[in-house]
């Protein structure tokens, strides 16, 4: 399929680079990081290859959010901003900005995801999981996006109307003693998809979608495997009677339905892909590559085979994305 538009995209400034180092063997780390810098070459070869026309890219993980300093944190937001403004504005048809922001304070996060929007022609932010905030057990407590301080951010996300693109990070080491002997299941194998799946329920759960029914949240990998969950998610021990004892009024399917996307970043089966169709329907799933993480060709030779219709093709593969973020 030829137009495609894909979303979760990364790249890195040399600041932010060696967050990813831990991801790949040391002997892949060279091809990893060379693909990271790249806007302009080997990545826009890449695309013109495999009908991607349009790349939404977005910093690399965790970068901004694992800066406890709430100033360094600001300062590498701004300057990660700014870069990626200049790398699109070199091919403004080819690339577009997610806004990369310091949500260890919500209203500098706020503040720069206005200029992002405003200034810049961002289409929305995408922010890598919790945060780290020194003021808050010295930086080694996760700050979740439910909590109390982060509803003046939400009503900014809300009156911009731009989409949130939630993205994996691994737990923090006292959150991760599960896997503690089986390093293999930390990131993309199983941690990345645990991580983003809670702090997604966290948000349904605490009230947030029924103060601010228009937010739109994008998360990746197939929905980080709650489509498959939706129905026992609602329906546990549903012989027994007991009150709800979080704030949201409605079931979580309806929010998972109405105010998430998901996409097909490094996640490509067709068995997934058609549950998820059957749990969201066509208009709510959009395509990705999770590049440089995942090869581009693995992703699109997949996608434009998928044993879908071809009118769902083109929603996923480019309609459902030129709408949410107004291309």
């Amino acid at each position: 399929m030829e137009g495609k538009i894909a979303l979760e995209e990364h790249w890195a400034i040399p600041e932010t680079l060696q967050d990813s180092a831990g991801f790949v063997p040391g002997t892949y780390w060279d091809e990893l990081q060379s693909r990271l810098l790249d806007v302009q070459d080997r990545r826009l070869k890449l695309m013109d290859e495999h009908g991607i026309e349009t790349m939404i890219l977005s910093l690399n993980a965790p970068a901004v959010q694992a800066i406890p300093d709430r100033r360094q944190a600001i300062e590498t937001a701004r300057r990660a901003n700014d870069a990626l403004a200049k790398e699109c504005a070199q091919q403004p048809d080819r690339f577009r900005a997610f806004a990369a922001l310091p949500l260890q304070d919500p209203d500098a996060a706020a503040e720069e995801l206005r200029r992002c929007v405003d200034e810049l022609g961002f289409v929305g932010a995408l922010v890598n999981g919790f945060s780290q905030d020194a003021a808050h057990g010295d930086g080694h407590d996760p700050l979740y996006y439910d909590l109390p301080q982060y509803r003046p951010f939400w009503t900014e996300v809300a009156a911009l109307d731009v989409p949130f693109y939630l993205h994996p990070r691994n737990p923090l080491p006292q959150d991760a003693r599960i896997y503690e002997g089986h390093p293999w299941l930390l990131g993309p194998t199983w941690a990345f998809a645990q991580e983003t799946a809670v702090h997604a329920l966290r948000l349904m759960a605490s009230g947030l979608f029924d103060e601010h029914p228009s937010l739109q949240i994008v998360i990746g990998h197939m929905g980080e495997g709650i489509p498959a969950m939706l129905w026992r998610i609602d329906h546990r021990n549903a012989w027994v009677d007991l009150p709800k004892t979080y704030p949201a009024k409605r079931r979580f399917v309806d929010y998972f339905s109405e105010n998430f996307h998901i996409t097909t970043s490094g996640n490509f089966r067709t068995q997934s892909l058609v549950d998820a169709l059957l749990e969201l329907g066509s208009e709510r799933i959009m395509f990705s590559t999770d590049w440089p993480f995942e090869n581009i060709d693995h992703a699109a030779d997949w996608f434009d085979a998928a044993s879908i219709s071809e009118a769902d093709r083109l929603k996923i593969g480019r309609d459902n994305a030129v709408r949410l973020f107004k291309l």
